[in-house]
């Protein structure tokens, strides 16, 4: 089974300061036929304008990793995260990941206290368990470990940042003759969303935006790049 979800089928608001398209039903947008994928709950790509963001707010059993294409983006949390002499100084910038387990409930902001418009994804995981301590990582991609092929990002151990979820979050980027597969087990599910350009994945032409959900593959196939960025979930079952 496959099918492609268009970036013009997206929900969305323009708030002024957030300009926001959503994947999956999500605040004011619903629609009962997307309301996850496997343990993928959400995917937005928002545009936040400089100098605003998101105020303190709270979550809780979700496991939220966040993407930035463009520009950066202050967090701060209840953990002591981007305080002055935290753990992590919790700016987000191109070329980064992060990942923050709600667990039990962690409160947060972020904020784009630049010049720069921000561009992100930002991705809600269900966990495999509820409760528990809330978590936080970032870390750094290497550039050369996405060029032409998958680098595997999170994942529940084994990858930059782990995630208390049954997912295997690879990214990657494809120009030209580059081409990428990702095996995957029986009865995995797969989604490859576009950040940027265009590319072919499974037979299907994806441009910038576009979703693709597969059940009952064998393999994601990767070709047919044009200056493309992808995400690829390798996907459990909810539990």
């Amino acid at each position: 089974m496959k099918q492609v979800f268009r970036s013009e089928q997206r929900g969305g608001a323009n708030h002024g300061w957030l300009l926001a398209k959503h994947s999956f039903s999500f605040a004011n947008w619903y629609d009962p036929s997307r309301m996850g994928f496997g343990v993928l709950r959400v995917i937005n790509e928002d545009r936040v304008a400089p100098h605003t963001g998101f105020g303190t707010h709270g979550h809780r059993d979700m496991e939220i990793v966040t993407y930035v294409l463009e520009g950066e983006l202050a967090h701060k949390d209840s953990m002591g995260n981007g305080e002055v002499g935290g753990a992590n100084a919790g700016v987000i910038r191109p070329g980064e990941i992060q990942r923050m387990s709600a667990g039990s409930g962690v409160m947060h902001s972020e904020m784009n206290h630049g010049n720069q418009e921000v561009h992100l994804l930002q991705i809600w995981m269900l966990p495999k368990t509820p409760g528990g301590a809330p978590g936080y990582e970032q870390a750094r991609i290497d550039p050369a470990s996405m060029r032409g092929r998958l680098s595997l990002l999170a994942a529940d151990g084994g990858a930059l940042v782990h995630v208390n979820s049954d997912v295997r979050l690879y990214a990657g980027r494809f120009d030209g003759a580059e081409t990428a597969e990702l095996p995957l087990l029986a009865g995995r599910l797969a989604y490859v969303q576009v950040a940027r350009g265009a590319v072919t994945v499974n037979g299907e032409r994806l441009n910038q935006g576009d979703g693709l959900q597969m059940a009952d593959v064998s393999s994601v196939q990767i070709q047919g790049g044009e200056q493309a960025e992808i995400l690829v979930f390798d996907l459990g079952l909810p539990h």
